[in-house]
């Protein structure tokens, strides 16, 4: 029989008990007493908890438990069996309460592990075979049937597939994907069937990295929970006290029982876990991923953010800035022929743009004759036009640049973007410009972050200051680090956080030991598990910036929460315990308000799962 089995069984036990011993004293039928049967009833509930608290003890923990041991004890020598079989119920009843409520902050967490992905399709020269998901091995060719979730983490092999990456990164909508991209495990084909190449084994891919972050979070302590375990430790001192005096005052034993009575148990044991539990869960619904409720914890007292540039301010790649095309052109016609040529170029600009274009919904053309200078550019034919693609030397060779274009090089000059010059039929006809493009909810997440208390904001970065400066020139930032190497990252970390509890946000390798460093490290993970992932305290799934703005916020909200219903919870056990040690109220209804208690502080823990200023969920 499990613990969960036994609680509910004991609350049973002392809910017929009750319930007969009421029978029998209404009715003055049966071969036992009311206060036999009552008295019966209490022991196994006795027992169970003394046995819990030896346990306990004997690790090294201590808790407010032995307040409800003490009280219904004390019942059955004061000869009050009845007030000693309500507290059993109440005892019982809560311990069967917090069960459901974790449960139910729980249930999130549970969701993602079990949906964790079991077989694979590997596909050969012989045919498919169904595997095990453990049999994966890197490089293996894999099917994804319709419906299917991606067993490991892989490259897409065909033209494009559509994923409901919702139970990874909380994306509500499908992701349209191309040939070539990462996919990760865990999402699913919303789609045809396709085919994929496995990149990573399945216990090195992305979803077993998130149930094993979900592991740590249920079992982890934050230092608010072991804070309030800590103070128990007061607390049934303190209630003996209270009741003792109750007692020497009036020299009524029955008022020190109705202290005791509504002493047990206490909010401390039940609020705290159960809100930092619902704050983990509520979280990973949104694609956050927090290492443990210790990570809530320090998360909902940072003051300081640091955030590295490439990857995490900006999208950390080449992306298409802007297009400038000739008098008569039209830009998407230039874009669609330049893809449509690029499509034969294995440069490192060649995805950039035709992902440019297929995000336009734009369709490619066939190049034929097509002639790569390498280092240089592009020449080539596309639907019968002339058309070379490239560096200026190679495009325009000795020839001045016409007056729609002079602006553009100007604005460019001192800029680390790359510039592409096409023409057509041997005339300039459009400059292409890319760079390290600034997220698009980059403003928008910094502006929450003030909001919600982030009082100072930092771009540390290894790239040059002229990078640094053309990004944080439209960010609300108070300081920029920049060429900054991983141990002086390290430094500027250590630095701020002597000052305020500081987070670092970033997504690159070189970011793992300032995330480590920091008080919280958040890291960017969409495109996979890397180092600063296994260094981070927390986890965004999703490209984008928002999220992290929305993790500060869970994180104060939850802890917000907490201690509401700490502080809730216990002033109400304190005016009981004072009406109690007055003689304003008996055991047997004490019992009944201090369980009143407890399920208004467990109710209000759970408000940890709803949405709070973030929104619908």
């Amino acid at each position: 029989m499990n613990e969960s089995t036994l609680r509910r069984a004991l609350l049973v036990i002392a809910i017929l008990g009750l319930a007969v011993g009421i029978g029998v004293w209404r009715t003055g039928l049966g071969p036992l007493e009311a206060d036999t049967i009552w008295a019966m009833a209490t022991l196994p509930v006795v027992a169970a908890l003394a046995l819990s608290i030896l346990r306990d003890f004997w690790i090294g923990r201590f808790g407010v438990d032995a307040i409800a041991l003490v009280s219904m004890s004390a019942a059955l020598l004061l000869g009050q069996p009845l007030a000693a079989v309500v507290v059993a119920i109440m005892y019982a009843g809560g311990t069967v309460l917090e069960d459901f409520a974790r449960g139910r902050a729980e249930r999130n967490l549970k969701a993602l592990t079990d949906r964790s992905p079991r077989v694979a399709h590997r596909t050969s020269k012989l045919g498919t075979e169904t595997i095990s998901v453990e049999d994966v091995a890197v490089g293996d060719e894999l099917l994804v049937q319709a419906g299917e979730l991606l067993p490991v983490d892989g490259i897409l092999l065909d033209a494009s597939a559509s994923l409901d990456e919702s139970a990874v990164s909380g994306e509500p909508l499908p992701e349209r994907r191309n040939a070539g991209d990462m996919l990760r495990s865990g999402t699913l084909n919303a789609g045809e069937t396709f085919s994929m190449r496995a990149s990573a084994l399945a216990e090195e891919s992305t979803y077993a990295a998130i149930v094993r972050m979900v592991a740590a979070a249920q079992t982890a302590k934050s230092p608010f929970i072991r804070m309030a375990d800590r103070f128990a430790l007061f607390l049934l001192p303190a209630t003996l006290v209270v009741s003792g005096a109750a007692w020497y005052i009036s020299g009524d034993p029955i008022r020190a029982l109705a202290v005791l009575v509504v002493a047990t148990p206490c909010p401390l044991i039940l609020a705290a876990p159960v809100a930092f539990i619902g704050g983990v869960s509520r979280a990973a619904r949104a694609g956050i991923l927090m290492k443990g409720s210790t990570a809530l914890e320090a998360l909902a007292q940072v003051r300081t953010a640091i955030f590295d540039k490439t990857g995490t301010l900006t999208i950390g790649g080449a992306e298409l800035i802007e297009i400038e095309s000739a008098p008569g052109r039209d830009a998407n016609n230039l874009l669609r022929l330049l893809a449509s040529l690029e499509q034969a170029s294995h440069h490192v600009l060649a995805d950039s743009i035709i992902r440019a274009a297929r995000g336009r919904q734009l369709m490619l053309s066939h190049p034929r004759d097509v002639r790569e200078h390498r280092g240089a550019g592009l020449k080539g034919r596309v639907d019968n036009m002339s058309i070379a693609a490239g560096s200026r030397a190679l495009v325009l060779a000795d020839k001045p640049l016409p007056g729609w274009a002079k602006g553009g090089e100007e604005k460019y000059r001192d800029e680390p973007v790359l510039r592409v010059f096409v023409a057509l039929g041997g005339r300039l006809a459009g400059v292409f410009t890319f760079g390290d493009a600034l997220r698009v909810d980059a403003h928008d997440a910094l502006g929450k972050l003030r909001s919600a208390g982030i009082a100072r904001m930092i771009m540390l970065t290894g790239d040059d200051g002229v990078a640094a400066k053309r990004i944080s020139a439209r960010l609300d930032l108070d300081a920029i680090v920049a060429d900054a190497t991983p141990a002086e990252k390290v430094a500027a970390v250590e630095s701020e956080k002597a000052l305020a509890p500081t987070m670092m946000v970033g997504d690159g390798i070189n970011d793992a030991p300032a995330l480590a460093a920091a008080t919280v490290g958040v890291a960017m993970g969409a495109r996979g598990a890397t180092a600063s992932s296994e260094a981070a305290d927390v986890i965004v799934l999703t490209d984008r910036l928002q999220p992290v703005a929305d993790a500060v916020r869970i994180a104060r909200r939850t802890r917000s929460i907490a201690l509401q219903s700490i502080i809730a919870g216990l002033a109400l056990s304190g005016l009981a315990m004072i009406a109690a040690a007055m003689g304003q109220i008996t055991p047997v209804a004490g019992a009944l308000l201090q369980e009143a208690i407890d399920v208004a502080v467990i109710l209000n823990a759970l408000r940890t799962l709803g949405d709070g200023r973030l929104g619908r969920a």
